[in-house]
């Protein structure tokens, strides 16, 4: 249709359009590429002054919306963009993106331990960093327009998650919202929180990969498609080659049970299929190199095994790279690792490590040391590394999308069990599987293993979504500076708009639908069980009544004396002689009451424990609130100012300086001075001792050799404060803690008094990555202790963090 074809209404609405999203044009005329439908609705609402929730798959272009509200930020004299993320690597990556198109100097860098240019026109950070921000009311919030929130979704994270909720709740009303998500089941609704706790938000929703998705099963060594691609086949029908290679129809068509097929002793088992032998990760990664499906990820869900796959190809003798390509990788790497201590490149594994780069292979994960895992990021995004092993968090991580991945497992250990993938973690996993702009599509490849379903894979493949559930909870940290903020009850209400309220109110709809259909079929059951003798009710409530005696009533049993049973037996009398004497008891048609009367009170329980549930939910986030603050007020932290009112005392003034899930302890130790005879390297010794957690699968360092003087007195001292702070809260009902371990104090302590590496990493028996990653904690500790402790302890934290960081740990990523 021409300009000339339009009716005159019709030209008018397109010319407003385009004077409206006049910006939006000219941010599109600078592209290399149009927007998407999706990219366009959401810069199109933000263009109009509205906050947006985009939920799409990985590597659908959702940042290309955020670029867009920095592009509208930087068109006006002063305005500022906050970009948070939820990962030091993925604000790394992205400050160096930034830097690229805006300059050093407008651009700023925040991740608790770097900080670059905090007065830039737009700062990258951590999400906790705005939070802290947010509560200490500092003045770079001063002429804030835009917030991006990227993976916004890790609010749904049960040790983090909460961090989004409060920046959602207590950003200034003025700032807009840019919310990128993955892929949820429920962004409606998350959106409508949003609407209602932050105003105009429109909530944009994508769910077509951008580079299309072929899913195969690794047979032995044959690759087949998972689905039937036959033109009259369904979507998602379970390829019939597939099936017949496995052993026909699964266990569950043949059984005509559910998905899984029987429990052995090693898990699910489907008996009548040939057993497969599984092709060895070097033979995979050469076929798929023959069949040009490289660059792949291999997911594989342990550190251990991540390495081990480095070596078995290294010792196949496969090398996947061109003499060009090893001249450049030796080049980047050397680069990366220039500012690591000679000696301690032989401890790190660096050689090892280098020679694989060079064949095009590495791992990345948790346990690497960040100069190494950049080194893989950023040779992977230039293609010249051809197959990483990763764990799932590089699915969460860093922008690293490759034409294929593999699955050698649809199941993981979750901490406690080994437990199948999500299908959300599936969506994570194979959302890195094609590259836009160079695959025309991407490649899914799951390793088929003895006793696999294969109406379960499909079906676990098949769906793309999850939902997001909110994991918010008040902490005391929270509490105190929401009071000092808003007063008591202003927090209560506060918090009664969160997330986690939001959706239990909407259970509680649910809920209370349900009661209502369950009261409907009550009230059948009792008119049913009508007698025109008496009351039924009483009646049938005797019978069961009699029928719990004689259950605990066992002829010989040991359980109870003798006096006990006979007790028991005369209370059996009594109920059966009063039964016998009801009037109901002579009805001629009493068994047939009596069916429906069981049916009325099996009903009535199921519906009672509704109500509970019900009872619970409603108010569920201001009662945590409420026993929280009553901890705060019994500890002196807040002060009763009556009429349900608080004031943060001079203890909650500290605490409001202390972040993270210890914060009480650390508080309580402050106040108490345990730590004030601490030396520097026993001061970090303590501080790892508060944030370490141990992996299951860890074997820290023993605690026999813990350091002497005034650590041990100051250790129990503060055991005894973590024993009675428990018990306050059990009593206040809130969840209790688990006590804090010192079984990385001894490797701390030798590494902030000067030991070598080598020495340290022995000692605890970690990874030199795990070891960084929790030395950086001690150290953002440290730093806390420093502003919230007294003089001669702030001095203590100053260099106990100047001894922490050197080293390994000093390195810098930007």
């Amino acid at each position: 249709m021409t300009g000339t074809d339009l009716s005159a209404a019709e030209r008018f609405a397109a010319a407003k359009v385009r004077n409206r999203s006049r910006n939006l044009e000219l941010f599109r005329a600078d592209l290399r590429f149009d927007l998407d439908p999706f990219q366009f609705a959401a810069c199109d609402a933000l263009d109009q002054g509205r906050s947006v929730l985009v939920a799409a798959p990985t590597g659908a272009g959702k940042t290309i919306v955020a670029e867009f509200a920095i592009w509208l930020a930087m068109r006006q004299p002063t305005a500022k963009v906050f970009y948070t993320t939820p990962m030091k690597a993925l604000s790394n990556q992205k400050y160096a993106e930034l830097v690229e198109v805006y300059g050093e100097s407008e651009v700023g860098l925040l991740t608790g331990d770097t900080n670059v240019n905090p007065r830039a026109r737009v700062v990258v950070m951590t999400t906790e960093v705005l939070r802290n921000m947010i509560y200490a009311d500092s003045d770079l919030l001063d002429d804030l327009a835009w917030v991006v929130l990227d993976e916004v979704h890790y609010l749904a994270d049960r040790f983090r998650g909460a961090v989004w909720e409060e920046v959602i709740l207590h950003l200034p009303t003025e700032v807009r919202l840019v919310s990128l998500s993955a892929t949820v089941s429920n962004a409606e609704e998350f959106g409508d929180w949003l609407q209602a706790v932050r105003g105009d938000t429109d909530v944009i929703v994508s769910e077509d990969r951008p580079v299309p998705l072929e899913q195969h099963v690794l047979v032995g060594s044959k690759m087949v498609d998972l689905f039937d691609s036959s033109g009259a086949a369904a979507t998602n029908r379970v390829n019939p080659e597939l099936l017949r290679m496995v052993g026909g129809a699964s266990r569950s068509e043949r059984h005509g049970g559910g998905h899984r097929g029987g429990r052995g002793r090693g898990g699910y088992h489907d008996r009548r299929g040939p057993r497969t032998e599984k092709l060895h990760r070097e033979r995979i990664a050469h076929m798929l190199d023959e069949r040009m499906l490289l660059p792949a990820i291999f997911f594989v869900f342990s550190r251990a095994g991540c390495d081990q796959g480095v070596r078995n190809v290294l010792r196949s003798g496969l090398s996947l790279t061109t003499v060009p390509e090893r001249n450049e990788i030796r080049e980047t790497a050397e680069y990366h690792c220039r500012t690591l201590p000679d000696e301690d490149l032989a401890v790190l594994g660096y050689w090892e490590f280098l020679e694989g780069l060079e064949r095009g292979v590495a791992a990345h994960h948790a346990g690497m040391l960040p100069a190494f895992k950049e080194v893989v990021e950023n040779l992977f995004q230039r293609k010249l590394l051809k197959v990483v092993f990763a764990t799932e968090t590089l699915a969460l991580g860093v922008n690293m999308p490759a034409r294929t991945v593999v699955l050698e497992k649809l199941e993981k250990f979750n901490g406690e069990a080994r437990v199948p993938i999500t299908p959300g973690e599936y969506t994570q996993l194979t959302g890195r599987a094609g590259r836009r702009g160079i695959d025309v599509e991407g490649h899914s490849v799951i390793q088929w293993t003895d006793g696999l379903d294969p109406q379960a894979v499909a079906s676990l493949a098949s769906r793309r979504t999850y939902p997001l559930n909110s994991s918010f909870k008040p902490t005391y940290n929270m509490a105190v500076n929401l009071v000092d903020q808003f007063g008591r009850q202003r927090t209560r209400e506060v918090l009664e708009t969160s997330f986690a309220q939001f959706q239990a109110d909407r259970s509680v709809v649910d809920l209370a639908r349900k009661v209502r259909s369950q009261q409907e079929s009550l009230e059948g059951y009792r008119e049913a069980m009508q007698c025109h003798l008496g009351d039924f009710t009483e009646y049938s409530t005797l019978r069961r009544e009699l029928s719990d005696l004689e259950r605990t009533n066992v002829p010989g049993g040991r359980e109870a004396s003798h006096g006990a049973r006979q007790e028991r037996q005369a209370a059996i009398t009594a109920v059966r002689r009063q039964m016998q004497r009801h009037p109901c008891h002579a009805c001629p048609d009493r068994e047939a009451h009596a069916r429906w009367a069981e049916r009325w009170w099996k009903l009535k329980r199921v519906n009672d424990k509704l109500l509970q549930q019900i009872r619970s939910r409603t108010g569920a986030v201001a009662t945590t609130f409420d026993r929280v603050t009553d901890v705060l007020l019994q500890l002196g932290y807040l002060v009763d100012a009556g009429n349900g009112e608080a004031t943060v005392a001079a203890g909650g003034r500290r605490l409001q300086r202390i972040y993270g899930d210890r914060d009480l302890l650390v508080a309580e130790c402050l106040e108490a001075g345990v730590w004030k005879d601490l030396t520097p390297a026993q001061l970090a010794a303590m501080a790892a001792t508060i944030i370490y957690q141990p992996r299951r699968d860890d074997a820290p360092g023993t605690e026999h050799a813990l350091p002497r003087g005034a650590f041990r007195p100051a250790l129990d001292e503060t055991l005894t404060i973590w024993s009675r702070l428990d018990d306050i809260e059990r009593d206040a009902r809130l969840a209790g803690s688990v006590p804090p371990t010192p079984a990385m104090a001894v490797g701390m302590f030798r590494w902030a008094s000067g030991s070598a590496l080598d020495d340290v990493l022995r000692t605890l028996d970690l990874p030199a990555g795990d070891f960084v990653r929790w030395s950086k904690q001690v150290i953002d500790l440290l730093d806390q202790i420093r502003n919230a402790g007294d003089d001669d302890l702030a001095q203590t934290a100053r260099r106990a963090t100047d001894a922490v960081r050197r080293g390994i740990v000093a390195y810098a990523a930007v």
